[in-house]
């Protein structure tokens, strides 16, 4: 964390290197506009260079408090320890497992699934509520694993940054707080682009193939994505899928692509679990205990009681 008299340094250099560009630019003319050149070439290449898996990390998290500034996590820790263990064992079953995977239930009725860079993964309570088993949520959050895993949304990140126009970049160092906030604002605006948008319709689909082998892997039955996607399909038009439905391909079109890519392949793989009895347990919790009759008082008990006439 920056400390705030750190922070306030770090303003002032930025603010000092703001007033130092515009009498040059003044006295010098072309000047100014090769400082501008100069910085939008850098933008082009940091959106084209190779992010370290620390610098993912980062901009997964600044994402991941885009998505949770809209929709908060559930205040449930039964439900939130279960999604991470269960995303956990599924990570632990791709070729980036020391990633720090997080995963989280967010508290919106809209039935969808995110992730972010670095390995943060978040399902909605609509979508949770409404998944039958757990190789189906297992399904759900592999296909989010397998985003981050082949770095889909990172991708699409650096391309919409390469590909937006930045009109004053020193100006907007200086209001952003210098090079740092510059670029987390560069990259929140460029990821609710893609989020509102959706990613391109092959990554979905590479993301729905790879999720079957992830979930496979991992012990999980392969068609518990199916599963979900038949739900959906059955349900279009439920006001809660309108999101998911735009920034996704048709269901059905998934289905059909994922079961020629499956063939018959995955029909015997055993074991396979379908459900477990922790999920059923987590979905039909034991009732409360029965209130217990409160004790009379010694008072009460010492008092005779009326003779009936």
């Amino acid at each position: 964390m920056i400390r705030p008299h750190r922070a306030l340094s770090l303003l002032a250099a930025a603010a000092a290197l703001g007033l130092a560009v515009a009498p040059a630019q003044a006295q010098l003319g072309g000047l100014g506009g090769i400082f501008d050149k100069a910085q939008k070439a850098k933008k082009v290449g940091d959106s084209m260079r190779e992010i370290g898996p620390e610098e993912e990390a980062k901009i997964g998290g600044d994402l991941a408090g885009m998505i949770l500034g809209a929709a908060p996590l559930v205040d449930n820790e039964a439900e939130q320890h279960y999604v991470n263990r269960v995303g956990m064992w599924l990570a632990q079953h791709t070729d980036r497992p020391d990633l720090p995977w997080k995963f989280g239930i967010i508290d919106t009725a809209d039935i969808n699934a995110f992730s972010t860079p670095g390995g943060y993964v978040l399902i909605s309570r609509g979508l949770f509520d409404q998944v039958r088993n757990e190789s189906e949520l297992a399904g759900v959050l592999a296909h989010e694993i397998a985003h981050v895993v082949q770095k889909h949304h990172l991708h699409a990140l650096q391309n919409e940054m390469r590909t937006s126009a930045v009109a004053d970049v020193g100006g907007s160092m200086v209001a952003s707080g210098g090079v740092t906030g510059f670029l987390t604002e560069q990259v929140i605006k460029a990821g609710k682009t893609i989020y509102t948008r959706g990613l391109d319709k092959d990554d979905e689909y590479e993301a729905d193939r790879m999720a079957v082998v992830i979930a496979a892997r991992s012990g999980y039955s392969p068609y518990g994505l199916i599963g979900v996607l038949q739900t959906m399909s059955a349900e279009q038009d439920q006001k809660g899928l309108a999101l998911i439905m735009k920034t996704h391909p048709n269901p059905v079109d998934r289905m059909d692509r994922l079961g020629k890519a499956m063939g018959t392949r995955l029909d015997a793989l055993t074991p396979v679990a379908d459900d477990l009895p922790s999920f059923v347990a987590l979905r039909n919790p034991p009732p409360p205990p029965a209130a217990k009759p409160a004790k009379a008082t010694k008072a009460s008990a010492g008092k005779a009681k009326p003779r009936k006439k």
